[in-house]
């Protein structure tokens, strides 16, 4: 199942749902990451936790902390919200009949996970056709949920609620760029990447969906990736937006789709770094 591009990107289309309709999505996804953070708090840092590989070719791990906790937010989904759609990461893709679409990735950074690093997430992202509207960076073990749409851009955490905000005037000679692998997916991509970092600050590898919790909170300036799938990003796109922050691929289209993604704190850094990524 593909979700559908919108013909420009933008913010969230929350304006597309009644607050009615916003409540009880925002609702739904907070009953959904509460049962993920207890499925997937069972799992982390256990020793002999088994792993499989869902990979033809190379390593691509997944733990029943994913399959678990992706189950159990398809249950809840199922008593809630019977008539929407639902795509995840691992059980792929249910027809709805109401126009919104579940995007779930049950534990995004599987590998940090099996490391015992506590970088990784649960992300929950809500969508129309014409892209996100909702998303939630559920980050179980130090206990952070940064939530974005509908006019709310919050973090709660256990040192109290806050407003999530992008960081401002940061030059692209001063700014902090994140992304997840070194090389990137092809030589062309890794090469792209690589000169936009010689003209940061400060690169940081190896956070996976964090690094784009961080850039709604005002940590970070720029993340990077390539070679993502819908449930990789639909989420974080909602809360940078919601936060200030624009997410866009490398052509300045929309991203919702995967693939190869910029996300940026401010328009000048995205023109700065889309340049950087064209060559």
């Amino acid at each position: 199942m593909q979700i559908s591009q919108p013909e420009q990107s933008g913010g969230p289309q929350a304006a597309g749902l009644d607050p009615a309709e916003l409540a009880a999505i925002r609702t739904t996804a907070a009953a959904l990451a509460d049962a993920a953070r207890v499925e997937t708090l069972r799992h982390f840092r256990r020793r002999d936790l088994p792993t499989d590989n869902k990979a033809g070719a190379g390593f691509d791990p997944v733990t029943e902390a994913d399959r678990g906790a992706e189950r159990i937010m398809r249950e809840i989904l199922t008593q809630r919200r019977p008539d929407d759609a639902i795509l995840g990461e691992e059980y792929g893709h249910q027809p709805g009949r109401s126009g919104l679409t579940w995007v779930l990735d049950p534990v995004d950074g599987t590998r940090s996970f099996m490391c015992g690093a506590p970088t990784w997430g649960v992300l929950i992202g809500v969508t129309d056709a014409r892209g996100p509207l909702y998303g939630l960076i559920d980050q179980p073990w130090t206990g952070e949920r940064f939530e974005g749409g509908g006019g709310h851009a919050i973090l709660t955490a256990p040192q109290g609620d806050s407003a999530l905000s992008v960081r401002r005037d940061v030059a692209l000679d001063r700014a902090t760029l994140l992304t997840t692998y070194p090389d990137l997916g092809s030589a062309a991509e890794t090469a792209a990447f690589r000169r936009l970092s010689a003209q940061v600050r400060l690169t940081r590898y190896g956070l996976d969906c964090y690094a784009y919790a961080l850039l709604a909170l005002g940590q970070v300036d720029l993340v990077v990736e390539a070679g993502l799938q819908p449930h990789d990003i639909v989420a974080p796109i909602a809360v940078i937006e919601a936060a200030g922050g624009i997410v866009t691929d490398w052509q300045g289209g929309p991203a919702h789709r995967g693939g190869q993604v910029i996300a940026a704190a401010t328009p000048a850094l995205h023109r700065a770094a889309l340049a950087l990524l064209a060559g």
